[in-house]
């Protein structure tokens, strides 16, 4: 396994295609090894809720889980973020897969030998998100220095298609595996994908992904991140947006899992195929991105995403049937993906090359701040007035937003 280095080199320049990211060497590593990642996530995913409804049969523990899961954006994004940028990339990439992996190993083993328990799932649940807040921050730096910026809307919208084809094969693949065999295997499984991607960063070019030369100190560098964020009003905008959009969200999905199974009795086969439609429905909003990007302007189209994924949410209420409930999770699926992309997007292309890990951290560290307290809540909710109590709260959360955002300038953004 190499070891993080902090070599002062300049990235190198690489071959950058003007016509398509297909054509990009540094892409198709990160779409490949990204889409086996996506895989194993997707297993686990659905494993460990199913392993703590399992141990406990309640939705404040299913809702800690989740807010736990969510902790490390919260507290430590920024840091990992100025991190991102001293080391070399690809091998810090390398050094995120690994860790994991050996952490769902590990507690895989732990299950196996009858000796977890809630807490080791907590811990353990934090240093992987941890780590795969880590992974992620290096490849969208790596997306940003390796492809030019008229192709990062489409080079995010291939991430989101593969993502989202795992959105549908991942779930209804899992609970199959799931239904045949102890939930805990899931964890076994995703550690082998993760070894898997880990052999596939190996082909990355490492001098390409070198920090930049002249550093300055960690706080210094921390510093400068903050001022170049404070200094991109729309991008500062979209950030505070980003904290109550994803705070609705959290609600939402954290939840679904426990209202399929609590209320709608669903077995694990079935809620895998119910899970895919979300899966589906990113699918099209991977699609129809670009074609909405080009003729509608960001502002706008932030504000009717955000509009309609309140519109979701609220089916969710109305839903008393598997139908519904697909239904309502295809339509988040897309809309939130066609929201997620045009923020993502937006954040590369306004943001240095030098600079993006910083901006992602902190950004990403700002986006979660509320998503702690809304997912703790909503167990809390849950259990004394219901899930679809907490699904409405979703969807009023998300109109008010609207309302809030018509006014501001982020509307008339090109």
């Amino acid at each position: 396994m190499s070891t993080l280095q902090t070599d002062t080199l300049a990235p190198k320049a690489e071959p950058r295609p003007s016509n398509t990211v297909w054509q990009n060497r540094s892409f198709l590593i990160l779409f490949l090894s990204g889409a086996v990642i996506s895989f194993g996530s997707k297993v686990y995913e659905l494993a460990l809720p199913l392993i703590i409804y399992q141990m406990t049969h309640s939705s404040v523990y299913m809702a800690t889980m989740r807010a736990i899961e969510f902790l490390p954006n919260l507290l430590l994004a920024m840091f990992i973020g100025v991190l991102v940028d001293r080391f070399n990339k690809k091998r810090w990439t390398q050094t995120m897969v690994f860790l994991q992996a050996v952490i769902l190993l590990a507690l895989f083993l732990l299950v196996q030998f009858g000796k977890a328990s809630l807490l080791y799932f907590y811990i353990a649940g934090f240093f992987l998100m941890t780590c795969n807040y880590g992974y992620g921050n290096a490849r969208v730096s790596i997306v940003k220095l390796a492809v030019p910026k008229h192709l990062l809307t489409s080079a995010n919208a291939k991430f989101s298609l593969i993502w989202t084809l795992i959105d549908i094969m991942g779930p209804a693949i899992s609970g199959i595996i799931l239904m045949f065999s102890a939930l805990h295997n899931g964890l076994l499984i995703t550690a082998c994908s993760f070894s898997l991607a880990l052999l596939l960063l190996s082909f990355l070019d490492t001098d390409s992904f070198a920090p930049a030369a002249g550093r300055s100190a960690f706080l210094q560098e921390f510093r400068e991140g903050w001022q170049e964020l404070l200094a991109n009003r729309p991008l500062w905008l979209i950030t505070l947006l980003v904290i109550f959009l994803n705070a609705t969200a959290g609600m939402f999905d954290a939840m679904v899992v426990f209202f399929a199974k609590d209320h709608l009795h669903l077995a694990n086969s079935q809620l895998g195929m119910v899970l895919s439609s979300a899966g589906l429905g990113g699918l099209a909003g991977s699609m129809l991105v670009e074609l909405c990007r080009k003729y509608i302007p960001t502002g706008r189209l932030l504000g009717i995403t955000i509009l309609s994924l309140g519109a979701a949410y609220l089916v969710m209420v109305l839903a008393d049937s598997a139908w519904l409930m697909c239904v309502s999770l295809f339509f988040t699926g897309m809309i939130g993906t066609i929201e997620n992309i045009c923020i993502w997007t937006y954040r590369q292309e306004t943001t240095p090359s030098h600079l993006i890990g910083r901006i992602s951290g902190i950004t990403g560290s700002i986006f979660k701040l509320g998503m702690v307290f809304t997912i703790y809540g909503s167990g809390w909710i849950a259990e004394t007035l219901g899930t679809k109590c907490v699904f409405l709260g979703a969807a009023v959360s998300n109109l008010l937003i609207f309302l809030v955002y018509r006014r501001l300038s982020l509307w008339g953004l090109k």
